[in-house]
């Protein structure tokens, strides 16, 4: 699809052109050793069962699970992949404690139209020699993704550009949640919602509940696509996200929304 040789359109240009993003090309899972990845790929999917597991328990757990480890290994592991046992789900977003910090906005709130609120997270992605991070928004009243990235490095940038391009494409949300994260916190993400005259909304710490609908999403992501899949790199990776994204918006139905899919209820007048 993408010609990385071509004389005439860059690399850039031709993924402007196909409305992809850079991320997909040229970023390449990160590694690490075929035991750490094992290991990794079993804590994310018993993560999802076990969300309360610390280091400790999720060490306990895995002996008896019969591997031959310690809580060392596993504390390294929990914070490569942004593991902490007092959320309900995986959360990859680091705080910084030098980062300016914004209050929840959606206490109470009754969300009864499309781009009202938007909300965005960011989670690991096990890959058969390494792994990955996504991104996503998602419209909180119709549950439809209006943008997503990859990337193997948690850094603020791919999630500037995921923010930026939906934006472009399809108007800006009055509010804009997230949670503490670096990424999310820095000025330069910041910045371009205060650009747009977003207002900024953040989960409180520890409170799991308060980014709920994108937490159940990454949850059908990986049931539904990541854990039925060995993705062997990043390009195929997007690709097959970039199936299953599509499939999501259009096709599958959810029962909150009355069995429609969210393509029907983000676009209806």
């Amino acid at each position: 699809m993408i010609e990385r040789n071509n004389p005439d359109i860059s690399v850039t240009k031709q993924c402007d052109l196909l409305e992809i993003h850079r991320s997909g090309i040229y970023y390449e899972p990160v590694p690490e050793s075929e035991f750490n990845l094992e290991l990794m790929e079993v804590i994310d999917k018993e993560y999802q069962r076990l969300p309360f597991y610390g280091v400790p328990r999720m060490t306990e757990h895995l002996i008896r699970m019969g591997y031959t480890i310690n809580e060392k290994r596993i504390g390294r592991l929990y914070h490569v992949m942004a593991l902490r046992a007092i959320y309900p789900q995986p959360k990859t977003s680091i705080p910084d404690n030098t980062h300016e910090k914004y209050p929840y906005l959606l206490r109470n709130l009754i969300i009864t139209r499309r781009n009202q609120v938007w909300a965005t997270d960011i989670t690991y992605i096990p890959m058969k020699h390494g792994f990955m991070y996504v991104v996503a928004i998602i419209d909180l009243y119709s549950r439809y993704i209006v943008g997503w990235a990859i990337s193997n490095t948690l850094e603020a940038d791919f999630c500037i550009e995921v923010l930026t391009a939906a934006l472009l494409k399809h108007g800006k949300p009055e509010i804009f949640n997230s949670d503490q994260g670096s990424q999310f916190t820095c000025k330069e993400f910041t910045g371009v919602l205060k650009e747009n005259t977003i207002q900024i909304s953040m989960d409180g710490k520890g409170r799991a509940i308060d980014n709920i609908f994108i937490e159940r999403f990454w949850r059908s992501l990986k049931y539904e696509n990541i854990y039925l899949h060995e993705y062997k790199d990043g390009v195929a990776l997007f690709h097959g996200l970039t199936e299953y994204f599509a499939f999501y918006n259009n096709e599958r139905v959810h029962q909150s929304l009355d069995y429609q899919v969210p393509v029907q209820v983000y676009m209806a007048v």
